[in-house]
């Protein structure tokens, strides 16, 4: 009977297991050996070792675009985040709003990227909805050439993320807002304590999980991120807004290069997985230290 219920297991295993093998895993290894030839596109290739990752870092663009890409999911992860937690914060607050606000917020994750990147280019515009409204409200001296200045552009481009996604971080927010006792916040509020101290010493801790998933989510998002500077800046201007995600399209599409594009895959992988697990790790030891 118990040898018959393992070979049933196998049995449902088996697709799913050759669906993974097939589009995850041989891909996965195939772009590992990929990266250690001089692969130009063509039916053969030699065996290079590390050359292609010596070339990689000896190369000052990848060195910039890996520090854009960091600072980038930086940046998105702070602002992203704490945006969605006030969010959230005040919905949990208001029940009668909670579900038509939050659905507000979520609409702009349902256009593509592409997109909203197309929208957003029409706004950022010298002539566009951003500075024409700073100059009707009598901010002028705030306009900017929002994607043409290497010392701003790449935060505008963050910025199209932070605006499609915060409604995805407020929701997982509200989540964890659902699982914390309205009977430990409502003894908190008998014993005087205000809402900030509610915050800090019931909400917050609770939030733990939350928080992780919303991290976990926007690092391994950001670090690759390859859509919004392509679109809405193309690298430019100067290198700015260049990420590794770029660079890869670059060598593959562009150079043909297949050997370097797959190094720099391979290190964006590794970055993402170190990052990520990283990151990860950390805030699960908070959730079990609280």
């Amino acid at each position: 009977m118990l040898q018959r219920s393992r070979r049933t297991w196998v049995l449902f295993l088996l697709p799913a297991t050759a669906i993974y093998g097939t589009f995850i895993l041989y891909p996965l290894v195939r772009g590992v050996l990929l990266s250690f030839t001089d692969n130009t596109g063509g039916p053969s290739s030699n065996f290079v070792g590390t050359e292609q990752y010596r070339k990689l870092f000896d190369d000052p663009q990848v060195v910039d675009a890996l520090k854009h890409t960091v600072l980038y999911a930086a940046v998105v992860l702070v602002v992203q985040t704490g945006l969605g937690l006030l969010a959230a914060s005040i919905l949990a607050r208001r029940p009668r709003v909670r579900r038509v606000v939050s659905n507000i917020l979520l609409l702009p994750a349902l256009i593509s990227p592409v997109m909203a990147s197309f929208i957003w280019s029409y706004l950022y515009r010298p002539d566009g909805g951003i500075n024409a409204f700073l100059g009707d409200i009598g901010l002028g001296r705030l306009q900017q050439v929002w994607l043409g200045d290497p010392s701003i552009a790449l935060f505008a481009v963050a910025a199209v993320n932070i605006w499609m996604f915060v409604g995805y971080s407020c929701v997982i927010f509200l989540a964890g807002y659902a699982g914390i006792p309205q009977d430990a916040l409502d003894a908190a509020a008998i014993d005087g304590a205000n809402g900030w101290q509610r915050f800090r010493g019931i909400e917050w801790p609770m939030l733990a999980p939350a928080l992780t998933v919303n991290v976990t989510l926007s690092l391994i998002g950001t670090l690759g991120v390859f859509d919004f500077p392509f679109v809405l800046t193309g690298g430019g201007p100067m290198g700015s807004t260049s990420t590794l995600t770029m660079l890869i399209y670059r060598d593959i599409f562009t150079r043909t290069d297949f050997g370097q594009g797959a190094a720099a895959a391979v290190v964006l992988l590794v970055l993402v997985l170190v990052v990520s697990s990283a990151a990860g790790s950390l805030l699960r030891r908070r959730e079990r230290a609280i």
